[in-house]
């Protein structure tokens, strides 16, 4: 039996877009198959995903004329993975492995393949991700389309030339855990001026979220609203004034620098 999508690799990121993809209605779950290696987790995506094939190989009969494949595994099993898809006759391949390029996927395989590089970040795992997309030297714009249609039913999706995969990845690929980072210590900052861990962490995170809110809803830029926020020789001021001072803005710009450059690294 042939499926319409077949997601390789069955882990976070693998069911987070079975969910999504399922909620959008983008397939029935007849159509759709994950293959996972994992004993334990087939069955937890079994238990998950009523009516979705759970398979522990990828087979020639699986994949049809028109199965799309998502390829989800960690980066040291992704070549092997790629091979073991051009043995069975795959035509068309959204990858989200980082750091692999879309010429080593292509290089797996014997004939034309049509390969769409992505990076999605976590939050795809509550839908509301940010990935980017980039086509191989085979790819269509409707094979750009048919991934941005999978990657949409978990969040955002912009399209970038491949060069720039790697700045994605230094700058939103790693974005949460540097807004994380920012939550857990202005958490920190309230326990030190003597409010409890729990006022402290409703706080931050209500303000995050309120302020997530205000750029998203108002349009209105970040240099525009944080002037609203800053009075002159206010109480925001002077704590921006300590920011500035310990060069905070600098060592963002590096650390997205040192993620991306560690991006091409493995892509070597």
């Amino acid at each position: 039996m042939s499926f319409e999508l077949i997601i390789v690799g069955g882990g976070r990121m693998g069911s987070a877009l079975a969910e999504g993809l399922l909620s959008a209605r983008w397939c029935e779950p007849g159509q759709l198959a994950i293959v996972e290696r994992s004993r334990e987790q087939r069955e937890v995506l079994t238990e998950g995903f009523t009516g979705v094939a759970v398979l522990a190989s990828l087979e020639l009969g699986h994949v049809g004329p028109g199965t799309g494949i998502v390829l989800c595994v960690k980066p040291d099993h992704a070549e092997g993975a790629a091979r073991l898809c051009a043995a069975v006759g795959v035509t068309r391949l959204l990858s989200v492995v980082a750091g692999l390029s879309t010429a080593r996927i292509e290089a797996a395989f014997a004939g034309p393949v049509a390969v769409v590089r992505s990076m999605p970040n976590t939050p795809v795992l509550v839908r509301k991700g940010v990935s980017a997309i980039a086509g191989g030297s085979h790819v269509t714009a409707g094979d750009l389309d048919w991934a941005e249609s999978i990657l949409g039913a978990v969040g955002t999706v912009v399209r970038v030339t491949e060069k720039n995969i790697d700045a994605v990845t230094g700058l939103s690929g790693s974005m949460p855990a540097y807004l994380f980072l920012v939550v857990e210590s202005l958490i920190d900052a309230g326990v030190h001026q003597g409010l409890s861990r729990d006022v402290s962490r409703q706080l931050v995170i209500g303000t995050f979220e309120g302020s997530a809110a205000l750029l998203v809803q108002t349009g209105e830029s970040p240099e525009e609203l944080r002037a609203q926020v800053t009075s002159p020789g206010g109480t925001t001021a002077a704590g921006l004034r300590m920011l500035e001072g310990r060069a905070v803005r600098a060592a963002f710009l590096e650390a997205v620098a040192a993620a991306a450059e560690r991006s091409r690294q493995l892509g070597r």
